[in-house]
């Protein structure tokens, strides 16, 4: 199925879409003015790190609540609680602008982030309800290709209105995003009047009172299946060097080659476009690679990815650099449409809020030393020493996976069929 059918098709997968469309965008004007003030209020890439900081702890934190909730009530009011809240506070970093104060950066970022897990899991764990089979991989790939698109977008209009137009501006095109957003998921439809997950039993009252329990009877279910474990630990084994890479995108556009917001955004953009080229790909793989070629394509794209970064952080010429980090993130594309697919086609309804915001809670706590690392060493030591480090420490993911596989530990879990009434309404018709 082409993305042109499945948004032509699909009323509900369509405003999801363009919900994302448009917060996404948004949330890089954010991006890139933030990191931009933090730089420009002390002039030490330390004061990027501890932006990063003030958002990877409280997404982290917010994980294990977000699963919780997701599996429980119903994810499409939940994510448009998450999108009101943003909003608000995305109109406050216009004071934090305004006051010249550095600490309201950090917390803001941290609320910021905090809000976030409760939309991006949600929108995840909702996709297999409101499409069909036949259309879940197109969605799951136009899902992730759009938010890359709009990391490209986003990011190169940011960089050039916060040059142009100034900070407050990119901010309150954040917050006007943000309530767009939260008007699409509104739209969504549903023959039983509510998006909540169908689960084998219903909750007793010893779960409603214990929440944790709940969520470790999520962090069980991982453990009893060896491939959904193991997709979770790739986005450890990324984040290790990935992490890094959100600082350094700042240093090298800000120090190495001296090109203000404009360079940072430049770098984030071609970054984006390499994500998109790599989901492009991804989705004409998917339907070809059986689970061994799939298995295979994982190790493979981890090896490109962590090479093509070691490159870029040698490049003297902006032009080669910003070639070899959109083949890096090319490869990034590549194993991340894979990996959701297959979490979308084996992880039950019951499961799948808690699954997917405990991958984001592991990702984003990897991600936090990483930063912290890259903060602390980016004193010390060039942006390119720290960027060629962070390429080898991410390819390490391709040998342990490799490692797995040849030993038989990745063995594919069964499917999780789509019931007819698990899908939700769908089509002109359903206006």
């Amino acid at each position: 199925m082409t993305f042109t059918e499945l948004l032509k098709r699909n009323r509900n997968y369509r405003f999801t879409w363009l919900g994302q469309v448009v917060s996404e965008i948004g949330d890089h004007f954010n991006n890139i003015a933030v990191f931009s003030l933090a730089y420009r209020f002390t002039g030490s890439g330390m004061a990027v790190t501890w932006v990063m900081l003030a958002r990877a702890i409280p997404a982290v934190l917010a994980g294990p609540v977000a699963g919780v909730l997701l599996d429980r009530l119903d994810r499409k009011r939940v994510m448009i609680a998450s999108d009101l809240v943003r909003a608000g506070i995305a109109l406050l970093f216009i004071t934090a602008h305004n006051r010249q104060s550095e600490w309201m950066l950090y917390v803001l970022s941290g609320l910021l982030m905090f809000a976030s897990p409760f939309f991006t899991s949600g929108r995840a764990a909702i996709l297999p309800n409101i499409t069909t089979r036949e259309e879940l991989h197109a969605a799951n790939a136009l899902t992730q290709t759009t938010q890359w698109v709009t990391t490209a977008v986003g990011a190169f209009l940011g960089g050039m209105s916060a040059e142009l137009f100034g900070f407050d501006w990119a901010f309150f095109i954040n917050f006007l995003s943000f309530l767009f957003s939260a008007w699409c998921i509104w739209q969504l439809k549903t023959p039983r009047g509510h998006f909540r997950a169908q689960r084998v039993a219903a909750l007793t009252e010893a779960e409603v009172a214990r929440p944790w329990h709940e969520y470790l009877e999520g962090l069980e279910y991982m453990r009893r299946n060896p491939l959904v474990l193991a997709i979770a630990l790739v986005g450890v084994g990324w984040a290790t060097g990935g992490g890094a890479a959100q600082i350094l995108f700042t240093l090298f556009g800000e120090q190495v080659f001296g090109m203000g917001a404009v360079g940072t955004g430049t770098i984030w953009g071609c970054a984006g476009l390499g994500l998109v080229c790599g989901g492009i790909l991804a989705h004409r793989l998917r339907r070809r690679l059986s689970f061994a070629g799939y298995k295979r394509a994982i190790a493979i794209s981890y090896v490109l990815h962590g090479s093509t970064y070691v490159l870029f952080s040698q490049m003297t010429s902006f032009g080669w650099a910003l070639v070899f980090i959109a083949a890096s993130r090319a490869a990034v594309a590549v194993s991340s449409v894979l990996n959701t697919s297959t979490l979308l086609e084996h992880v039950p309804d019951e499961y799948r809020g808690r699954v997917f915001a405990t991958i984001e809670s592991m990702t984003w706590s990897t991600m936090m030393f990483s930063m912290l690392g890259a903060g602390i060493a980016s004193r010390h030591v060039s942006p390119r020493t720290i960027a060629a480090a962070a390429g080898l420490l991410s390819s390490t993911t391709a040998i342990f996976w490799t490692w797995a596989n040849l030993s038989g530990r990745l063995p594919e879990p069964a499917r999780v069929g789509t019931r007819p009434d698990e899908v939700e309404v769908h089509g002109e018709a359903a206006r």
